[in-house]
């Protein structure tokens, strides 16, 4: 009877045994699913979907579909010019803020102007002109509402800079003059060829970091080099790098300082610091710093007209052409050597005006929330600067303390540019002989303390917080323009930023994988010290596309993983490790390097009696997968949809611990 009992018990135990094992074949079998094979594409359908997504992401024809024959001319032209759709809905209230904030952002170019074209070594007529011509193409043509078009201190800087490395501007005034219509020419061809092409992506290849130094680079520069109208000396070095420009300037102290000049430099300029205090303390007040610079040139020059200052070494404007923007298309060079230097000279300053226009575009559009089409802006700026090089003009963009005054004011529209224009066309047609007793060290002072806003702490101290590599960014170019010039700290800057672009391709992250206890989720182990291992699994996941640049280093460094892996379950006594599990879901392509790479990986774990194992795989990759035999050679059934699939599959017992 006991012997009965015994067996009738051990049955029981063998059926419950049995019944358990098949609730958990049940339970299991809820988490496998099935990996999805997308349908094969035709080349040609493929092709054309990743042209599409890559130069027409914004689908820009959207508004043309349905529509009538005479709907889509107009909407076409309202693409071309969209003051031709917003001037429908214009009425007097907005024209009132437009007006106000014009007469404003006015009074603030037109001194800057002046001291900008001596940046860029240039009379100070062509500053003016830049700002009259420019501001009305881009009205009738640009989608921002906020930019204040015309010259800046950094692309005067570069531009001059440039130019004079290949034509002395004191001796070949002609010809310089010539090439700086033909700069700026180019300068528009590659503005409006980018957008029209739209390759306005290839921009942000200029890191922010690098932005941010190369402008407080500059800005240190150009005030460096206004040293030479705010202390009154006569013979300065033509070298930007700090250096070169202190030696200059100590070298004349005792002989070619004048103390007249400094103290209208020095007294004005703390008149204008102060005045850009009182604007940031009392936002009501933003109209104070935009017509302090204004005031400054009608105080001092009144000032050196009454007291004759000019005769005591005092330097001045002397002349400014009066009269509006002559034709100057006959002067562009379309042969020869200088076609060539205009051309280089011209992609240079027009990638960074670029930079600059769109940066600041972005920046307000966010601010009063409408969608602001970059291409578009490309295709505004660069035919303002065609334009502009055939009617005495040099590169023009948006500047940012007349936008940021512009924005202040209550613009509306870029109505706003249309009347600065015609007060700079006023300007030029009766008032410039008034500036002729204007002092050179006021329009210094003006540049000061217009690029000291240029150098931006609070971002250079985000920027180490965040990205150590991007600080880097930020100091080469800094440097790089401080310590040797403008053109070689923006070449550190794009060859950082490039340095950097490939270190992330080439050295991509991955992570080994744990399970977060009481779920199926599974996390980096570093980030998530709780996540635990599974035995005899090791998951690894690769963050990054997997290409010829990084293939071979995601396959060895899988490899290091695992071999680590090994040698501490090694002397932890534990069983070795019988599947890599590598999820892939971060992986978003992968082509025939890649693939080889994994097959190098699937042979070299197949020796040490390690099966490879894939988790969620995109379309993409699973498809080329697919396409080069390779799904069929790690066996189908080893390519999962999670990695708690691919777990529950090769470790059963970690799922009967959950």
């Amino acid at each position: 009877m006991a012997h009965n009992a015994d067996k009738e018990l051990e049955t029981k135990e063998m059926a419950t045994r049995s019944l358990s094992s098949a609730q958990c074949q049940v339970q299991n079998s809820t988490y496998i699913h099935k990996v999805g094979v997308p349908p094969k594409q035709k080349f040609f359908n493929e092709f054309t979907s990743a042209v599409k997504e890559t130069f027409f992401a914004d689908d820009p024809l959207r508004h043309f579909k349905d529509q009538t024959k005479s709907r889509k001319i107009i909407l076409g032209m309202q693409a071309v010019f969209p003051i031709l759709e917003w001037a429908q809905s214009y009425n007097l209230s907005k024209f009132r803020g437009d007006l106000i904030a014009g007469l404003t952002i006015a009074s603030l170019c037109i001194p800057q102007d002046i001291g900008y074209s001596k940046l860029a070594n240039l009379q100070p007529q062509y500053g003016l002109y830049s700002s009259f011509v420019p501001p009305l193409i881009y009205a009738f043509m640009g989608s921002s509402r906020d930019i204040a078009i015309g010259p800046v201190a950094v692309v005067s800087l570069l531009l001059g800079t440039l130019l004079q490395n290949e034509i002395d501007p004191t001796k070949n005034a002609a010809e310089y003059l010539r090439l700086a219509f033909t700069a700026t020419f180019f300068a528009g061809i590659t503005q409006a060829a980018l957008g029209f092409l739209r390759l306005g992506f290839l921009i942000d290849f200029l890191s922010h970091a690098a932005v941010v130094g190369f402008m407080a680079g500059a800005a240190i520069t150009i005030a460096l080099q206004q040293l030479k109208g705010f202390l009154g000396i006569k013979k300065f070095t033509k070298k930007t790098d700090i250096i070169s420009v202190m030696h200059s300037v100590f070298g004349s102290a005792h002989h070619g300082w004048n103390w007249q000049t400094i103290l209208i430099g020095a007294t004005f300029l703390a008149f204008l610091l102060f005045a850009k205090y009182i604007g940031k303390k009392n936002k009501k007040l933003f109209w104070v710093p935009a017509i302090a610079p204004l005031i400054s040139v009608i105080l001092s020059t009144f000032f050196v007209f009454i007291t004759h200052a000019e005769k005591q070494g005092v330097q001045i404007v002397n002349h400014i052409e009066k009269g509006i923007n002559p034709v100057s298309v006959n002067q562009i060079y379309f042969t020869g050597d200088n076609l060539l230097k205009g051309f280089r000279i011209g992609v240079v300053t027009g990638v960074i005006a670029l930079t600059e226009a769109v940066a600041i575009g972005r920046t307000f559009a966010a601010m009063k929330d409408y969608q602001l089409d970059g291409n578009k802006e490309m295709v505004a700026i660069g035919v303002m600067n065609i334009v502009g090089s055939m009617t005495s003009c040099y590169v023009a963009t948006g500047s940012f303390s007349r936008s940021a005054v512009n924005y202040m004011s209550g613009c509306q529209t870029a109505v706003s540019n249309i009347v600065m224009s015609f007060i700079v066309f006023l300007t030029l047609k009766f008032i410039t002989p008034l500036f002729k007793y204007t002092p050179n060290a006021i329009l210094s002072s003006i540049i000061i303390s217009a690029v000291i806003g240029l150098i931006d702490f609070k971002a250079a101290i985000l920027i180490w917080k965040i990205d150590k590599f991007d600080f880097i960014a930020c100091m080469g170019a800094f440097f790089g323009v401080v310590f040797a010039s403008v053109e070689i700290g923006l070449l550190v800057a794009v060859s950082i930023s490039f340095a950097k672009i490939l270190l992330q391709v080439t050295r991509p992250r991955t992570a080994i994988l744990g399970r977060i206890p009481m779920t199926n989720v599974y996390r980096n182990i570093q980030q998530y010290p709780e996540a635990t291992k599974v035995p005899g699994v090791l998951i690894v996941r690769v963050d990054s596309a997997i290409y010829f640049s990084n293939s071979n280093y995601i396959k060895e460094r899988m490899l290091r993983w695992l071999t680590d892996e090994e040698e501490l379950l090694k002397a932890a006594y534990l069983p070795k490790i019988q599947f890599l599990i590598v999820e892939m879901s971060p992986v978003i392509d992968i082509d025939t390097s890649g693939i080889q790479a994994l097959e190098e990986l699937h042979q070299s774990l197949h020796k040490r009696d390690v099966r490879l194992v894939l988790a969620n795989p995109g379309q993409v990759v699973l498809d080329k997968l697919h396409t080069s035999n390779f799904a069929s050679l790690i066996g189908e059934d080893k390519i999962f949809l999670t990695v708690a699939d691919a777990v529950v599959t090769c470790s059963p017992k970690s799922e009967d611990e959950v």
